[in-house]
């Protein structure tokens, strides 16, 4: 009965899962579903067909199939009449997958009609298909009778191959009221069971005692496995074994051979005696690793028993007992790193093939589609695959591990009619190991070849008087096409005889080239027929690209909002970094779309480089802080045409390290572009003041002067004397240093009129100058605001004084007045702007 009642709940188990619809979604050409383990062979897993969007009644037409490696095992099929993804094959996740928490098989289905493939992923997900087991059945285990109370021991852990909940989950004991147990939940989410002793032991009492230990999981049902374990009671021993090290890391090659040492663990009891006698045992062990690791249970060395696969798993971990005669015990674990060495081929598989392509294909047409793999890992896992050089196919890597065989040239078949392509793999271990797989591939033709007569002009000569449906001439032309194409029509097209027409005299076969007369000439009427004959295997109309599309700059856009597009480049970044990337195409096509980059212009030259075909703009240096936090650069885009055309933008690069610094980089920058001018604005204040000060001073000197001048009784005197001052001194004003001489000018003053007339100087004279001095030839000097009236007439001008001026010339000078209670004229300096003086001069008055 209750095996009847465990075969309908996994019943209504499958059912329940065979009802719900596992969802699945496609992301970059990948399709997703969930499955548990364990399913019969036919089961739904989901309708592909419609996944990928393809009708289930026109299936067969797609194309759809599976894609699968050589050598794995197929556990998916696909339905071709209604699109199901079924299962083929019994599915265990534990031996799939074994502790891994997820489980995926993976495989490619290909459209042949699209040429198209896409990855399936589906998830293995854990049923309850296990029982928790010991490793044995029955346990011993030794205890002193001079443990203490709450002492704990360690007891075997379950293994269970499922996950979660599915493992185990609880441990009880049963058999005796003098032990307890305690349950750990372990870093991993493992459940350890630890003895506890409840009660004191007396060996002279009781020497042993029989208990059950009963492992369960979590699963529905629940099962459980169990296990007898025997206490013997010791007399005391009071040193426990102690291991040297608390984990033991072991590293190991996968390819060392059975019979090799893998390392050696170490444990020491300061007992003597058999208390002392060490004796090593492996503890919490998966059965896998059991039957590859060996350990002498005297002297620790663990010894490989069977064969290392790095593919298969690259780490074992287990734990390690020692215990001394008196049953006292210590553990440490073990790791056992396996590393990898190149000792798996590449393996290629041609998905998808043609065996022949026209000639007139264009560059880039699919040829193949391959998938390619190398079960090692690491650098020996990587794979490369190449074709040779001098055939006109590339490979180009697609998605994951699949290459795609393309045209990379036009083909010829006049000049190579099949091809024979060579697909290498070869991936990066020491030492390389390659493999290979050729495809077949046969050129078909195309009427790309006009036919061709050997000569351009043929001449025949027949006798007159031939009779009808003589043979004329013979012609031949020749194609280098193949079949139907390389067939040849021949024709006449022109001639002429008498204003009649060709046709009537003469006829061509169209397969032959065989010229016939359909007439009897006469050589009296007609001397000579010419005519045009046409060959023709068919018209093809080739237009020829010019250079007339300058390239089109698609990143970076000009800015439609007034705006200037930003890059941006870390402060950190290394030589070499991608800042952005100049993206240009041209309409063109050929040499004419052929597009070049050049870095024309640069705020700091040699701070980036341009890639000539790629269009990146890298870092060729570390940034410095005194490079200019903007960086302008202008790119010129320019084509492979006659004449070349060509195309720039400006990228503008900013040096921060986030937006935030950005903005406030930018405003940095603006701010020192246009600083606010203190410097000037205190600059132009000093030197006003300076200047000031400096005319004040040069006033005050001059009104002391003349202060002293007119109380001094030498300014009535007929003539004034000044000896022993130097002949020649000068006085500098706003910054301007003039050079003094001494002249003597006549001066006539006028009282009616507001402008002193300046007459022309009479001579030059010394330090005592007396008017016989004088010379006659006048000396130019000064000339007033009106000089064109040199002198004015005396009779207009009845109050006037003449007097000479000797010494320096006074700039500016707008007015000489008199005064009305003295002959002696002063000086009035209006609105002057600098001035020199001496202070030696003659003056004479009348």
């Amino acid at each position: 009965m209750e095996e009847i009642k465990d075969l309908w709940s996994c019943k209504k188990r499958t059912l329940q899962w065979l009802i719900i619809l596992f969802f699945w979604q496609a992301v970059s050409g990948q399709i997703h579903y969930t499955i548990p383990e364990e399913m019969p062979k036919g089961s739904f897993v989901g309708n592909i067909a419609k996944d990928l969007g393809i009708n289930g009644k026109q299936l067969s037409d797609h194309g759809l199939r599976i894609v699968t490696s050589k050598g794995t095992i197929q556990y998916f099929a696909l339905n071709v009449n209604s699109g199901h993804l079924q299962i083929s094959e019994r599915i265990d996740r534990e031996e799939m997958c074994g502790e891994m928490e997820k489980c995926m098989l993976r495989f490619q289905v290909l459209i042949e009609s699209k040429f198209e493939f896409f990855s399936v992923e589906v998830a293995i997900t854990d049923i309850n298909d296990n029982a928790p087991q010991f490793r044995s059945k029955d346990w011993k285990m030794k205890i002193s009778e001079a443990a203490t109370l709450t002492e704990r021991f360690l007891l075997p852990r379950a293994q269970d191959p499922d996950l979660g909940i599915n493992s185990v989950q609880d441990y009880k004991l049963t058999g005796s009221n003098h032990f307890s147990l305690e349950v750990q939940r372990g870093e991993n989410g493992a459940r350890q069971a630890e003895l506890v002793l409840e009660k004191p032991l007396d060996r002279e009492e009781q020497s042993a005692y029989d208990l059950i230990l009963t492992a369960t999981d979590g699963g529905d049902p629940v099962k459980s496995g169990t296990l007898q374990i025997q206490i013997v009671v010791l007399d005391a021993n009071d040193n426990v074994p102690v291991f040297s090290q608390s984990v033991y890391e072991m590293t190991v090659k996968e390819n060392i051979p059975k019979g090799s040492t893998v390392g050696a663990i170490r444990a020491t009891d300061l007992d003597e005696g058999i208390n002392g006698e060490v004796k090593y045992s492996f503890q919490d062990i998966t059965n896998i690793a059991s039957q590859i690791f060996l350990l002498d249970y005297t002297t620790g060395e663990i010894i490989l028993a069977g064969n290392l696969d790095y593919e298969k798993s690259s780490l074992f971990e287990f734990e390690v007992q020692a215990m001394d005669g008196g049953g006292l015990r210590d553990r440490s674990k073990v790791l056992i790193f396996v590393t990898d060495v190149n000792d798996n081929v590449p393996e290629l598989m041609m998905t998808f093939t043609i065996s022949s392509i026209p000639e007139n294909s264009p560059i880039g047409t699919k040829v193949a589609i391959l998938n390619v793999r190398d079960r090692d890992s690491g650098v020996n896992g990587k794979v490369t695959c190449s074709v040779p050089s001098n055939l006109p196919f590339q490979l180009k890597k697609t998605q994951d591990d699949f290459y795609t065989l393309v045209t990379e040239k036009h083909l010829d078949r006049e000049e190579v009619a099949a091809y024979n392509v060579t697909i290498t793999a070869v991936d990066e271990g020491t030492p390389a190991l390659s493999t290979s797989e050729t495809i077949s591939l046969m050129v078909l033709d195309t009427n790309d070849n006009p036919p061709l007569f050997v000569k351009s002009t043929y001449t025949s000569y027949f006798l007159e008087n031939n009779p009808r449906g003589a043979s004329i001439i013979s012609l031949k032309a020749h194609d280098l096409d193949w079949e139907e194409n390389a067939r040849i029509t021949y024709s006449i097209t022109e001639g002429q005889i008498r204003d009649s027409s060709l046709s009537s005299y003469l006829s061509i076969n169209s397969e032959t080239g065989v010229v016939y007369a359909l007439n009897s000439f006469d050589y009296e009427e007609i001397q000579e027929i010419q005519f045009v004959l046409k060959a023709q295997d068919g018209v093809i109309l080739f237009i020829l690209d010019e250079n007339d599309n300058a390239p089109e700059i698609l990143y970076p856009s000009f800015p439609t909002d007034g705006s200037t597009g930003i890059e941006l480049a870390p402060l950190s970044s290394e030589p070499g970094y991608l800042v952005t990337k100049v993206v240009a195409v041209d309409a063109d096509s050929g040499q004419n779309a052929w597009l070049s980059y050049q870095l024309t212009k640069a705020t700091e030259p040699g701070l980036f480089t341009l890639g000539l075909h790629t269009g990146e703009i890298r870092t060729s240096r570390f940034l410095l802080e005194k490079d200019a936090l903007k960086q302008s650069l202008v790119v010129l885009v320019k084509d492979n045409g006659l004449p070349p055309l060509s195309a720039s933008v400006t990228v503008t690069v900013v040096l921060a390290n986030s937006i935030p610094q950005t903005l406030s980089d930018l405003s940095s920058i603006s701010a020192l572009i246009d600083p606010p001018s203190d410097l000037t604005y205190y600059l132009v204040l000093a030197v006003a003041f300076v200047s000031c000060l400096f005319l004040t001073f040069l006033l005050v000197l001059l009104a002391i002067k003349l202060h002293k001048w007119r109380n001094s009784p030498m300014s009535h005197s007929g003539s004034i004397n000044f000896g022993g001052v130097p002949v020649s001194q000068f006085v500098g004003i706003d910054g301007v240093r003039a050079f003094l001489q001494s002249y003597c000018h006549e001066v006539s003053l006028t009282s009616g009129s507001r402008k002193s007339q300046l007459l022309f100087p009479i001579g030059s004279c010394t330090n005592t100058l007396t008017p016989q001095q004088a010379p006659n030839k006048p000396d130019p000097l000064l000339i007033t605001d009106e000089s064109n009236n040199i002198q004015e007439n005396a009779a207009g001008n009845q109050n006037y004084t003449d007097f000479l001026i000797c010494g320096p010339t006074f700039s500016f000078l707008h007015s000489l007045h008199t005064s009305p209670s003295c002959s002696i004229p002063y000086l009035v300096f209006l609105d002057f702007h600098s001035f020199s003086f001496s202070p030696y001069c003659t003056i004479t008055a009348s």
